[in-house]
């Protein structure tokens, strides 16, 4: 029986995936076999289009100790976090499970941000006596609280805070998340205010700012405006006193879902772009790529199991439904559908 696949990778193949004869192959492997002996519906990664997709956000952003620390939320697979980390990754965090992840894969918690706007009180203290390198601060409340675990562990939290700079950045509005009416971060008229608070506050090591402003970003416009954002704020800051080294700019770049019509700029753009921004400040630069990682290395490979005939509609009727691939379901999402063979 035929089987095909939703395609995370656009047509035009990365790395890593060619066809042989007319059968799919993924870092050698025909993807028939390995849905032969692993059944389906089955995930299938490329390790070379990963290597590949790493590397350029490590050449591009090699200035001042860069450091890449890819979103684990992308996809949290251990051999995918493990591949990555061997390279030289950090991890982008949001909850202790994705924390505890990134360490059993072998990243070191000097290379771990935890980001996210619900950290309680034991993911905190996890992740203090883990030693990591940064809390992305996104309340008021949640820098109380992490100054209460911190002092009762004898600990400082380095902390940079998420601010939002209401930045539109022009992407699908379930995923925006720089702008006011957004839940992240802390708005632009309490930065100075939450900022000296937290100079005052024993269990506090304030290192620098963060921002995030949407995911799948396909223009280099609203990076160019966060960006400065980040380099007025910065030196608004310093004047005040605050010793600001780190700036964590968020994720990369999106990608092409589609037949390469709509992709995104170069990454050299946007890392001369941050470089051209960013540098004079003399601080290290984090950046949090996830989606333009590991979103064309992976296929989702699905039999067909039945041809249904529904009024003038045809149907194939596959193996694999909502909770293998939400995404379409979720916002609309397009994936390419392929034959393997």
């Amino acid at each position: 029986m035929v089987i095909y696949y939703f395609s995370h990778v656009r047509k035009g193949l990365p790395v890593g995936f060619e066809y042989r004869e007319g059968r799919l192959h993924c870092d050698g492997a025909s993807v028939e076999d390995i849905a032969a002996v692993h059944g389906t519906p089955v995930y299938c990664y490329s390790a070379d289009t990963l290597r590949e997709r790493y590397g350029r956000y490590q050449r591009h952003f090699s200035s001042n100790d860069a450091l890449v620390c890819y979103a684990v939320k992308a996809n949290s697979n251990q051999a995918v976090i493990g591949l990555l980390g061997a390279l030289g990754a950090g991890a982008d965090v949001v909850s202790g499970g994705e924390m505890k992840r990134a360490l059993r894969a072998g990243i070191p918690a000097e290379r771990i941000v935890f980001s996210g706007v619900a950290k309680t009180e034991d993911e905190m203290r996890a992740a203090l006596e883990a030693g990591i390198l940064q809390f992305n601060v996104e309340s008021e409340q949640e820098l109380e609280r992490l100054n209460g675990v911190a002092v009762s562990l004898g600990r400082r939290a380095p902390v940079a805070f998420r601010v939002n700079p209401d930045i539109d950045a022009h992407t699908h509005e379930k995923i925006t998340t720089g702008r006011s009416i957004n839940k992240f971060g802390i708005v632009s008229d309490r930065v100075s205010g939450v900022y000296a608070r937290a100079a005052s506050l024993p269990g506090i090591r304030v290192q620098g700012i963060a921002t995030h402003i949407g995911s799948q970003l396909t223009e280099l416009e609203p990076f160019e405006k966060a960006f400065r954002y980040h380099a007025e704020l910065a030196e608004r800051l310093r004047a005040a006193g605050h010793d600001i080294t780190v700036l964590d700019v968020g994720g990369g770049l999106g990608i092409d879902y589609r037949d390469g019509s709509a992709r995104p700029p170069p990454l050299s753009d946007l890392a001369a772009l941050a470089h051209e921004v960013l540098d004079p400040l003399g601080c290290r630069i984090l950046v949090e790529p996830g989606r333009s990682i590991v979103g064309e290395a992976g296929v989702l490979v699905s039999r067909v199991v039945y041809v249904k005939t529904g009024g003038s509609v045809r149907f194939l009727v596959l193996d694999a439904g909502m909770n293998d691939l939400l995404r379409p379901s979720l916002y609309d999402a397009h994936h390419e559908i392929e034959p393997v063979c």
